[in-house]
């Protein structure tokens, strides 16, 4: 169920919700002021909570000990910039998140991921796009959520080649989301085709794309390193329409899906 105007929701109407749609598994909120909606309204039946341009209090995820919270698995947090730290160890705390994506969220830090990371550890889809991580995020998340199967990490700007291969213990990963700066090499994702085994799409993007910084023989010499027996892998990645004119003429068969 999906509700966009902040003047239609109340904790009268979540209550109603919850007896006319026991079942309700997914609710999406937009452009809500939930200052005085109590997160403990929430319908306990719902497993996806979506929320977009919404205002939410500093304190939203905590809730009384003798009201159990809804059991949220999959949590989307889009555009909320009052969305912090301590609301993401609050969430994280208190349910066994199977997704978690936060988009526009830069009160989100390294300090923030190392907190909720040991609660995470059940994460199968971790999204994170103008969070404002780096190395040490990248430390926890690899030293914590080993179940990850989907990882994006974009427009992380302070993000390293010492942050990347932090992930190498992410043995259950299949897909990769990556931007590529100035501190990021191509190499070093390369090479971490070599020690994950399930990983089979790859997403790259960032300035290293761009057209004034795309430095054309180093890619070519750096996607021939690539050994024989990852080539099979090589044919499913997800790569920029950049790297697929060089991939083609080097004799990758199959056209990779975009």
């Amino acid at each position: 169920m999906k509700l966009a105007e902040e003047r239609l929701l109340s904790p009268a109407l979540l209550a109603a919700l919850r007896k006319r749609c026991p079942q309700l598994h997914r609710l999406c909120l937009t452009e809500t002021d939930l200052r005085h909606v109590p997160y403990e309204s929430m319908p306990a039946s719902v497993t996806t909570l979506e929320l977009s341009l919404c205002d939410i209090p500093d304190a939203w995820f905590c809730v009384s000990p003798s009201v159990p919270p809804p059991q949220v698995q999959h949590l989307a947090i889009h555009s909320i910039p009052t969305f912090s730290d301590h609301h993401l160890l609050d969430i994280s705390s208190q349910n066994h998140l199977k997704t978690l994506s936060l988009c526009g969220t830069y009160r989100v830090t390294d300090m923030g991921i190392q907190a909720a990371a040991p609660h995470l550890e059940e994460l199968e889809r971790l999204t994170l796009r103008h969070c404002i991580i780096g190395d040490a995020a990248m430390v926890f998340i690899g030293r914590h959520m080993k179940q990850l199967r989907y990882l994006e990490i974009s427009n992380a700007y302070f993000l390293t080649n010492r942050g990347l291969v932090a992930i190498v213990t992410l043995e259950h990963l299949e897909t990769l989301c990556l931007d590529l700066y100035e501190l990021v090499s191509l190499g070093t994702v390369i090479a971490l085709l070599q020690v994950l085994p399930r990983l089979n799409h790859l997403k790259l993007g960032g300035t290293c794309f761009e057209d004034e910084f795309l430095d054309l023989q180093s890619l070519v010499r750096l996607v021939m390193k690539i050994p024989e027996h990852l080539l099979p892998r090589v044919r499913h990645l997800l790569c920029p329409q950049a790297l697929l004119g060089l991939l083609l003429p080097l004799g990758f068969a199959g056209q990779p899906s975009l």
